[in-house]
C-alpha cells in the first residue's frame, strides 16, 4: 500500500472542501483533496448553477413564445421551437468551464487532488484505494444527498432532481413531489419548457418554510402560469399513475409521465466509513461547534454534513475560516445572518429574521414593506408583483432581517447581508441615496416607510 504524509486531508471536493483547500493552499499548509467524483459537488455539477442554467433557457423560451403571441412590447416572432438537447450542451459547458476553473485554482495553490473514494480508518489516517493518506488535520465535506422516498424509488419514469437537470426531452405532464425551493424552482422551469406539470405537497402551502406573506406572489404566479398545485395531498405510490391522498382521505390517480421526488436533501454520512470516528451527531447531521470543530481533537465538519442550513455560500464560509484556524488564526463562524435564496419566478430572498422570528425571540419590531407595483424599474421589467420587507426594532431602529419577492430579487441579498453584517439602522439605509431607477430603491423606500416617511407611496 502507497503511504502519504500530509498536514491537512479533505475528504470532499465541493464548495466547502475546495474553497477550505484553496485558502489552506494561500496560507501554505500541505493540503490533499479527496474528491470521488467531481470537483465543485453537488453545486457546481447536479444542483445551484445547472438548475440556473435550465431556469435562463425556460424563461428565454417562455418569453420567446410569449412574444409569439401577444407581446405588450410591440414584439412579435413566430413560434419558437426548442432543442433541449442543445440547451443541456451549452448548461453543460458552463459547468465544466467552472469544475476545470476550479481544477485549475487547487493546482495553482498547490493542493494535491486524488481521485477516488475516501474510507476513513481514524481521525488522522484515511484510505483511498490502496492508498493510505496521514494527516494531523482532517476536514469532513461530504455534503448532502436527496432524500429518496421507499415508495417511490428513482429509476425509469421516477426521476431526482439529477436526472431532471440533465433532460433528454421534455415530458408532456411532470408531476413534482415536494412544493418546496428544488421543487418549485425545476417544476416553474419545465412548465415553461411546454410541459404540464402539478406539484404535491404534503403541508397546506407551497414553500412552508417561508411565511406566506411572502410566498404568495409565488402562488399567484404559479396559477398564472398553469401549475397545478395538490397541497395537503400525501403520496401512496406509483404503478404508472402517480396515487395520491387528499385532505379528506380519498385516493386520487394523477396520470403523468415524470414524476420529480423533491422531498429535501440530507447530510451524506454513509459509504465512507464515518462510523469509525464515533463522531457526537446533531440528528442525522455531524455536531460541530462555532469552529466547525467536531467531538474529536483536529477532526472538523463543514457545509452540509454539518446540517442546515445547506447553503453553499455557507459552507465557503466555514472552509475558508477553517482553513485559517488550522494556519494559526484565531477565528469563530458567528455570522450575523445567512442569506437564503429561492430561484423561483418570482424569486424569493430571506436574510435574518423574519416578522415571525423576532415576534418568537420576543423582539418588539416594526414590519415594513414596499410593493414593486410602485417602483418604476420594475414596471419597466414588466414585473410588477412582489415587494421588500424590513423587520427593525422599534427601541433602537436596528435592523434584523430583510425579505422579498419580485423578479430579480436574488441580486438584493448581497445589500440584505451587508447591512445586517454592518449594523444598520433604518436611518442608515433611509439615508443612503440609491440610484434610479434600480430595484434597489424599494430597499430605501421600505426603510422610509418604516420610519413613516416613504416618498413614493
Amino acid at each position: 500500500m502507497q503511504s502519504l504524509n500530509t498536514t491537512l486531508l479533505i475528504i470532499g471536493g465541493g464548495p466547502g472542501g475546495y474553497v477550505t483547500a484553496i485558502r489552506a493552499g494561500q496560507l501554505g499548509i500541505p493540503t490533499i483533496l479527496v474528491e470521488g467524483q467531481s470537483l465543485g459537488g453537488t453545486c457546481l455539477n447536479i444542483g445551484c448553477i445547472p438548475s440556473k442554467a435550465l431556469i435562463h433557457v425556460a424563461e428565454q423560451f417562455h418569453q420567446t413564445q410569449h412574444h409569439s403571441q401577444h407581446s405588450a412590447l410591440g414584439i412579435s416572432v413566430s413560434a419558437p421551437s426548442l432543442d433541449i438537447s442543445k440547451s443541456v450542451e451549452w448548461k453543460d459547458g458552463i459547468v465544466d468551464r467552472l469544475t476545470t476553473g476550479v481544477a485549475a485554482l487547487l493546482k495553482k495553490n498547490k493542493v494535491q487532488v486524488i481521485n477516488g473514494w475516501a474510507k476513513v480508518i481514524d481521525g488522522k489516517t484515511v484510505d483511498v484505494g490502496d492508498t493510505r493518506i496521514q494527516c494531523e488535520h482532517l476536514v469532513l465535506a461530504t455534503g448532502s444527498t436527496s432524500v429518496n422516498l421507499p415508495i417511490l424509488p428513482i429509476g425509469g419514469p421516477i426521476i431526482s432532481s439529477t436526472e431532471a437537470l440533465a433532460p433528454t426531452s421534455v415530458p408532456k405532464r411532470l408531476v413534482v413531489v415536494g412544493g418546496g425551493y428544488i421543487g418549485l424552482e425545476l417544476g416553474i422551469a419545465y412548465r415553461k419548457l411546454g410541459a404540464d406539470v402539478s406539484v404535491v405537497e404534503a403541508q397546506d402551502r407551497i414553500l412552508p418554510a417561508y411565511d406566506a406573506e411572502l410566498t404568495q406572489p409565488v402562488h399567484d404566479a404559479l396559477k398564472q402560469l398553469g401549475v397545478k398545485l395538490y397541497l395537503k395531498h400525501s403520496v401512496l405510490g406509483f404503478d404508472g399513475t402517480l396515487q395520491v391522498r387528499d385532505p379528506e382521505g380519498e385516493t386520487l390517480n394523477l396520470e403523468t409521465d415524470q414524476v420529480l421526488v423533491a422531498v429535501g436533501r440530507k447530510p451524506n454520512t454513509q459509504g465512507w466509513n464515518l462510523e469509525a470516528l464515533n463522531l457526537d451527531m446533531n440528528g442525522s447531521a455531524i455536531k460541530i461547534d462555532s469552529r466547525c470543530q467536531t467531538s474529536m481533537r483536529n477532526v472538523y465538519a463543514i457545509g452540509d454534513l454539518s446540517g442546515e442550513p445547506m447553503l453553499a455560500h455557507r459552507a465557503m464560509a466555514q472552509g475558508e475560516m477553517v482553513a485559517e484556524l488550522i494556519s494559526g488564526k484565531t477565528r469563530e463562524f458567528s455570522p450575523t445572518a445567512i442569506a437564503a435564496v429561492c430561484f423561483t419566478d418570482p424569486e424569493l430572498v430571506v436574510v435574518g429574521k423574519t416578522p415571525d422570528e423576532a415576534k418568537a425571540a420576543g423582539l418588539d419590531c416594526i414590519v415594513s414593506s414596499f410593493p414593486f407595483a410602485a417602483n418604476g424599474r420594475a414596471m419597466t421589467l414588466e414585473s410588477k408583483s412582489g415587494f421588500v420587507r424590513v423587520v427593525a426594532r422599534r427601541d433602537n431602529h436596528v435592523i434584523v432581517g430583510w425579505q422579498a419577492v419580485g423578479v430579480g430579487v436574488s441580486e438584493l441579498s448581497t445589500a440584505f447581508a451587508q447591512s445586517l453584517e454592518m449594523g444598520a439602522r433604518l436611518e442608515d439605509i433611509g439615508g443612503t441615496i440609491h440610484a434610479h431607477p434600480t430595484l434597489g430603491e424599494a430597499v430605501q423606500e421600505a426603510a422610509l416607510r418604516a420610519l413613516g416617511h416613504a416618498l413614493h407611496m
